[in-house]
């Protein structure tokens, strides 16, 4: 049985308390329009209004920013309608059960009513006319004023505060959650602002709808004390003008606070303080205070002035000017005489947590404190601007967008050395001077310059460190000539290239099928997670990319992906699979639309040893070949290369769909102007020139 009584337990739903509060205070508003309500209830529920009012402008007063306190337009808007519902809840009371008595409505109108009017009903009439007309023409005018014009300037600022964000992206100053995170407030902001302003219409309306209920309410109390109940007009108004007037403050005084609360809100400037370290830390001047001493002790001596009420404002004014005097030194002193042994047991007490971790960047580049000038803009500085067209380069090509590149100078290098790191791993060191040019030797210069000799950081190639003065004669000599900037954002090209990869991960897969399916929805419907995990297609298009293919044409890709993966799950068949498709693609990146393309074959029984070796991997798991015949092969294929290039030419490998891969991952890292493709992979319509063939030495395959 107890086991029974437990499993029923988590069986019923768990019912959030929190989110029934909403809707309970709009059925308490709508249950006070339409039934009456008792007294008592009516005391308590004016006491809560009073207290919601007081708690609603204590928030906004400690609140370091506006956008601390966003639900400030709803919660205005139902103590709008709570105090609304209030009115008309106490008038059906006063104008059905007035004729009782003053304390027909409950004690707390009674007592209000008696307290303002004391016994003049003109007066207290006065009274709450001044009240109506400080909130309405002082308090919400000026707050409603305020919020239209923030609400107009912060939508125009929208687009200058998005592109400082890009700025700030590009240059590596912030990164990618950063930038989302300003967005976001930026967004939020503009959002806040403008309910804000509509908001304040609320308190606008509320203010003209107390003036007007409070005239009905005398009105119709008169006529109904003298009509219904036969009394005279003086006894009518006693009664009803008291509980009128009382009813009426209940209610404005709650609304003329949210009044002071919309104004505090709306008029904040954006700090780290609240209202109130902002204003005790800056009315807090004693130069101000003794300034304004002096003055009220001038006027107390004036003939005729009050002297006594001046001169003791004066010197209290004069206190409070030499305590805050006193205050700033001695705290300063205190925190410098602090023993070294608290200090450094308050460091000790501090416990370090996930923030002390640093994350690696992907993409930085190290700079020595001399290429320092080559950054900054304000002297001319132009490596910003280059890093930022490296990436919008290659974001074309690769088709996916290149994370910034964190630039940040580095002490430990030497003045004029760089790094280039991708997930914090140096890929690419390199030498710049601020000032110079670069003046890089194609190969076939023969007659040198004066300046320092170095090598070429992209290709390796001889070039000098030149004055620009130079720079003509250079060029006349036949070198390219580029500057210190330029030369750095060429390196950082060439290692982001071959780091493309290494660059494309999860989040930016994710991103990129998000934009396809904005076009293409039906195409990733069911693709990602149902038939292929997210990791599977990163690990597709990562091959592509090691393989120097493009993925932007993702929508040939996902078409491929969402046939095969129904039979093929492994990512390098898809792969496979998928580049036949981009073939026109591939081959048009190496060679024009109507120039033949000229290729490398392999020796027919070379290949077919290849073929049965890599066949017999997929048994085996292993690929196992003779090391005297893959050295010969890969000699073969380094001398064509050289051969093909110096005649201007790509070097081209095709080979048959089951070795390609294979040969093309052993053939990278020895030979990178090396691209091999398929047969598969070449269009039908496109040329082909064989220009050579690749032999070695036949040995004996395990």
């Amino acid at each position: 049985m107890q086991l029974a009584l437990s499993d029923i337990r988590q069986s019923i739903p768990q019912v959030d308390w929190k989110a029934l509060g909403i809707p309970a205070l709009v059925l308490l508003i709508i249950a006070m329009l339409i039934l009456p309500l008792p007294t008592f209830l009516l005391d308590i529920l004016f006491t809560l209004n009073i207290m919601i009012a007081l708690i609603v402008i204590m928030i906004a007063i400690h609140t370091e920013k506006p956008l601390d306190f966003s639900a400030f337009p709803a919660v205005l808007l139902f103590a709008t309608m709570l105090r609304l519902s209030l009115n008309v809840a106490s008038t059906r009371i006063v104008l059905v059960n007035g004729h009782e008595g003053t304390d027909a409505a409950g004690k707390v109108i009674e007592a209000f009513g008696k307290f303002v009017i004391s016994g003049n009903y003109l007066v207290g009439f006065i009274i709450f006319g001044i009240l109506m007309i400080i909130n309405f023409i002082v308090v919400t005018k000026g707050a409603g004023r305020v919020s239209e014009v923030i609400a107009r300037f912060t939508l125009d600022a929208m687009p200058g505060k998005q592109m400082a964000i890009d700025a700030d992206l590009n240059s590596g100053v912030i990164d990618q959650d950063e930038a989302k995170k300003r967005r976001t407030e930026i967004s939020q902001e503009s959002d806040f602002f403008g309910s804000m302003d509509g908001a304040s219409k609320f308190v606008r309306g509320d203010a003209v709808a107390g003036l007007l209920i409070l005239i009905i309410n005398i009105l119709g109390g008169l006529i109904i004390g003298m009509t219904q109940y036969d009394m005279s007009f003086n006894d009518a108004g006693e009664i009803y003008v008291l509980l009128t007037i009382g009813d009426g403050l209940v209610a404005q005084i709650p609304s003329l606070i949210l009044s002071l609360a919309t104004a505090i809100v709306v008029t904040r400037v954006t700090t780290s303080e609240s209202m109130t370290d902002q204003t005790t830390g800056q009315l807090a001047n004693p130069s101000a205070l003794f300034i304004t001493a002096g003055i009220l002790t001038l006027l107390g001596i004036i003939p005729g002035m009050p002297s006594t009420v001046f001169i003791m404002l004066a010197s209290i004014c004069a206190a409070i000017g030499y305590l805050v005097y006193r205050s700033n030194p001695a705290r300063d002193e205190s925190e410098d005489e602090m023993p070294l042994d608290n200090a450094f047991q308050a460091n000790e007490e501090q416990e370090i947590n996930w923030e002390d971790v640093s994350q690696v960047d992907l993409i930085s580049l190290d700079i020595g404190y001399g290429l320092i000038p080559l950054v900054n803009t304000e002297t001319g500085g132009q490596l910003l601007t280059r890093v930022k067209g490296v990436r919008k380069k290659l974001s074309t090509e690769l088709g996916f967008l290149v994370q910034p590149v964190r630039i940040r100078d580095n002490l430990d290098l030497e003045p004029n050395t760089y790094h280039l790191m991708v997930n914090g791993v140096v890929r690419g060191r390199g030498e710049s001077h601020a000032g110079k040019e670069l003046a890089i030797n194609p190969g076939h210069v023969s007659t040198p310059l004066e300046g320092i000799a170095t090598k070429e950081p992209a290709f390796g190639l001889d070039a000098y460190w030149i004055e620009p003065s130079q720079r003509d004669y250079a060029r006349t000599l036949g070198y390219t000539v580029v500057d210190a900037p330029t030369a750095i954002a060429t390196h950082l090209n060439s290692i982001l290239y071959q780091a493309a990869p290494e660059l494309l991960g999860h989040d930016e897969v994710q991103q990129l099928l998000d934009k396809t399916a904005e076009r293409s929805p039906k195409l990733i419907e069911n693709l990602v997670p149902n038939k292929l995990s997210l990791a599977t297609v990163t690990r597709v298009l990562q091959n592509l990319l090691r393989d120097g293919v493009s993925i932007r044409d993702m929508r040939t890709i996902l078409e491929v992906l969402n046939e095969e993966s129904i039979k093929i799950q492994d990512p390098d068949e898809l792969t496979a699979l998928v580049r036949p498709k981009l073939g026109r693609m591939i081959v048009q990146n190496l060679v024009d639309m109507t120039d033949e393309m000229p290729v490398m074959t392999l020796d027919p029984q070379l290949e077919q040893m290849l073929h049965n070796a890599v066949q017999q991997s997929h048994q085996t798991k292993t690929l196992t070949i003779d090391p005297e015949l893959a050295e010969s092969l890969f000699r073969s294929i380094r001398q064509e290369t050289q051969k093909i290039e110096e005649q201007g030419k790509p070097a081209i490998l095709v080979v048959s769909p089951a070795v390609r891969a294979w040969l093309a991952n052993l053939a990278r890292p020895r030979i990178p102007d090396l691209t091999v493709l398929s047969y598969t992979e070449i269009p039908e319509d496109q040329a082909v020139n064989v220009i050579a063939t690749v032999t070695a030495q036949v040995g004996q395959t395990e």
